[in-house]
């Protein structure tokens, strides 16, 4: 089974420049002028999953609370340092999460868009 998360944005190209720079996600697919909607598939080549962001003249509706968050795994440390640098190279601050679990097992912090994006430390082999 394949997995696509999607949602919408206003800020397609700030969304492109973040996970493309803190994840170092691929830009797997673009689209342009589709039905009214522009849209990117990010992620990693070879992998069954992918976040898709679209966009058109419509203000996003979505609603989110604390709890809402995109969780990644990293299969190894290096990986965790990687997306740590990024974050201090781009001063993108860490955030407490509303689940304790979290802050224990992880670090958390929000996304141009104000979504939270946890990265987890929990499998990785010490």
């Amino acid at each position: 089974m394949e997995f696509r998360y999607a949602r919408h944005t206003q800020n397609i190209e700030s969304v492109i420049d973040f996970y493309t720079s803190v994840l170092s996600f691929d830009i797997l697919g673009r689209f342009n002028a589709h039905d009214g909607y522009d849209g990117v598939f990010l992620g990693f080549e070879g992998e069954n999953w992918h976040l898709e962001f679209t966009q058109n003249s419509e203000k996003p509706q979505s609603k989110f609370d604390e709890d809402d968050a995109l969780v990644f795994y990293p299969e190894n440390q290096k990986d965790v340092d990687e997306i740590l640098e990024n974050l201090k190279t781009l001063k993108i601050p860490l955030i407490e999460t509303k689940n304790p679990y979290w802050n224990n097992k992880a670090f958390c912090f929000e996304d141009c868009d104000h979504y939270k994006v946890i990265i987890s430390t929990e499998k990785i082999q010490k």
